[in-house]
């Protein structure tokens, strides 16, 4: 779930995924199946009212199950230039909104109340910054309320920085240092300075290198810092280093479809075209066969990535039949792939020199989500024709 991060999500989170057999609700979570964790989350908080990481859990699983219907979680959210602030507005229902602040709040609460009777309780101290950074991620990723999302991000950097300095061996809590190094400094400056007020600058390179510490050493979170780095490669430009974690990904999580996709970007990336098109194939049969987690992968899903293989490695021809019958069916995907479906379309178009089909498909693009990356990218082909260069998205 690559995030993603959304990268939004890269704002920091902690999942609390275990390196051995999964908890229920975490296993559904990893594998996409957000209902069933959500309902699994609820059922533990009935058994442990009192536990501030099951209500962690039930906000991150409302979050993500977001983030999946929007197709905020994979990595062409994040890949080339995009910047992290360019994400249209996501629209969960009244019923989730409310849910999730209200566990957010509990969780909260109950780390709160456990900090004033014990000061020390490092766990409790622990939980509370997972709590404001799923609530920065909301903030970030849904109410797109910056300066909210920056305060609980701060806050969770600093609860977790004060659980490492009081005990260096609980590697976990980097996680939320490691990612906020990472999308500070990969910010735009103008609003990098807004973290200079909080005291955080932000360090690409130390953020990276505190993830892979996590992904090493972690306990709690090494899958989640495994799967944010497999989004940090690709949008850095290092998919060699991302290939490994997708595969070791796949073998934990087997039903979970976006790491599959994800792998076939990545050999895209490295130049592997066959592996990338054998990925692809590879979800398609199992789509077919009916497998769990794949049954409800749409056709147009697949037709959409193999035709933007196609579509970098220059068969036209074939990219051209596959975007046009995901874009056709733009309907059946979520908005940002059926976006990016009609501007790839329009991309390959404008290759072939059929140009009058081309800003039909900017034009698509732009009335099917006229704030999105997409459209922004179509708006400025309509006005010039796309044109391959070294470092065109």
């Amino acid at each position: 779930m690559l995030i993603r991060v959304a990268f939004g999500l890269l704002l920091a989170f902690a999942a609390r995924a275990q390196t051995a057999a999964l908890p229920k609700g975490l296993d559904h979570f990893y594998n996409l199946e957000y209902d069933q964790a959500i309902e699994e989350f609820r059922r533990r908080i009935q058994a442990e009212p009192g536990s501030p990481e099951e209500h962690n859990h039930l906000a991150m699983a409302i979050l993500y199950r977001e983030m999946f219907r929007s197709g905020a979680l994979e990595t062409e959210l994040v890949s080339g230039g995009n910047p992290f602030l360019r994400r249209p507005r996501m629209n969960p229902s009244a019923q989730d909104q409310q849910e999730f602040d209200q566990a957010i709040r509990k969780s909260m609460d109950l780390c709160r109340a456990r900090l004033k009777a014990r000061p020390a309780d490092l766990d409790a101290m622990y939980a509370l910054g997972v709590a404001h950074g799923l609530r920065a991620n909301y903030n970030f990723l849904v109410r797109k309320a910056y300066l909210d999302a920056l305060r609980d991000v701060t806050a969770a950097r600093k609860l977790h920085n004060q659980v490492t300095d009081r005990n260096p061996s609980r590697i976990d809590a980097r996680l939320v240092q490691g990612v906020h190094d990472y999308v500070v400094g990969s910010l735009p400056l103008r609003i990098r300075l807004l973290g200079f007020v909080a005291g955080f600058r932000g360090d690409k390179r130390q953020g990276i290198a505190t993830l892979e510490d996590v992904a090493k050493r972690g306990e709690l979170n090494r899958v989640d810092a495994e799967v944010l780095l497999c989004a940090i490669y690709r949008r850095e430009r290092q998919p060699a280093r991302a290939a490994p974690l997708l595969e070791d990904l796949i073998s934990r999580f087997p039903r979970n479809f976006l790491f599959r996709f994800e792998l076939a970007q990545m050999y895209a990336d490295l130049g592997k075209k066959d592996s990338a098109l054998a990925a692809l194939l590879e979800i398609e049969k199992r789509k077919s066969e009916g497998e769990p987690g794949y049954r409800l992968v749409p056709i147009e899903k697949i037709l959409y990535a193999r035709g933007v293989v196609q579509f970098w490695y220059n068969d036209l021809d074939e990219a051209a039949r596959n975007l046009e019958r995901a874009a056709s069916a733009a309907g059946e995907l979520d908005l940002n792939t059926g976006t990016f479906a009609w501007l790839r379309l329009g991309q390959t178009y404008d290759l072939k020199g059929q140009r009058s089909h081309a800003v039909a498909a900017y034009q698509q693009a732009v009335r099917l989500a006229p704030d999105s990356d997409a459209a922004r990218q179509s708006r400025q082909y309509l006005a010039s024709p796309y044109r391959r260069t070294r470092n065109s998205g």
